[in-house]
């Protein structure tokens, strides 16, 4: 893929943002914070969700649902936590500072798609987006398709990994479930030196930290466990992109968002182009 690399400053960008439908009515009623399980069975629905756009070979951000309602918060559970102002904001940015054309909106859908693991139409992102792994609880056949997915090429961007949903066992469950999806899959820490973090721009990683994200650490499995080969999952254990994507237009600190857009556009053309 050819990228036009351009030198434009984010802080430049951030008004450009397009406005996001107003958040429902019903999400601003549901009250404070709590924390349930509901039917593993199901798939919770946020309240913005139109549908998914049709694929029409465009770049398309794929949001991975999971079943149950572990962690689940005024945003609803985990996994659907900063929908769609995250993705809709993130993916104007792609649209601005490269040659590509993703998928933006159309039709009132925004920002992109919400996909199951065991959906065949998985296939065809080859990159996807898991917020919040405390709650991931996959099945079987979820795990082997993200395994399969994984092996062909995919990419997997996991994030708002920061123990704050089942506490300590949130680490314990990610590499769970990585064992699962990849069993003989190493969890390993992926040094600031890794080429996914100046793959498009340089990325300051220092910035990313700060209050109880100040120990941000970001973990990879690699192709064979070799890090000298493809990387096929970057979680950002201790930090969230997603916030300072879906908050960018609202004030967030410049620096660190600037950061958090930079390293989610490494992170797309590093997976186009391994």
């Amino acid at each position: 893929m050819t990228v036009r690399v351009r030198s434009l400053l984010f802080v430049l960008l951030l008004p450009m943002l397009a406005p996001v439908a107003e958040v429902s009515a019903q999400r601003r009623g549901r009250g404070n914070i709590q924390a349930m399980l509901g039917d593993p069975n199901e798939f919770y629905t946020p309240p913005e969700f139109r549908g998914n756009a049709k694929y029409d070979g465009r770049f398309t951000f794929a949001r991975i649902k999971y079943r149950g309602f572990m962690c689940f918060q005024r945003e609803g559970p985990g996994w659907s936590h900063d929908y769609p102002r995250a993705e809709s904001h993130f993916m104007r940015i792609m649209r601005a500072v490269t040659a590509m054309r993703p998928f933006v909106e159309h039709d009132g859908i925004e920002g992109g798609n919400i996909i199951a693991l065991d959906d065949p139409n998985l296939f065809k992102y080859p990159v996807a987006y898991l917020s919040e792994p405390g709650g991931w609880r996959p099945t079987g056949a979820e795990a082997a398709a993200l395994g399969k997915y994984l092996a062909k090429g995919g990419f997997l961007i996991v994030d708002d990994f920061e123990e704050n949903c089942s506490g300590d066992g949130d680490m314990a469950n990610f590499a769970a479930v990585m064992g699962q999806v990849l069993p003989k899959g190493k969890i390993m820490e992926v040094p600031a030196s890794h080429p996914i973090f100046d793959s498009f721009y340089k990325i300051d990683l220092g910035l990313l930290g700060g209050g109880r994200r100040s120990q941000a650490t970001w973990l990879g499995v690699f192709q064979d466990n070799d890090p000298k080969k493809r990387l096929m999952v970057i979680a950002n254990y201790m930090n969230d992109i997603g916030e300072a994507w879906q908050w960018s237009d609202q004030g967030f600190n410049i620096a660190p968002t600037n950061e958090a857009y930079k390293l989610g556009v490494n992170y797309i053309i590093y997976a186009l182009t391994h």
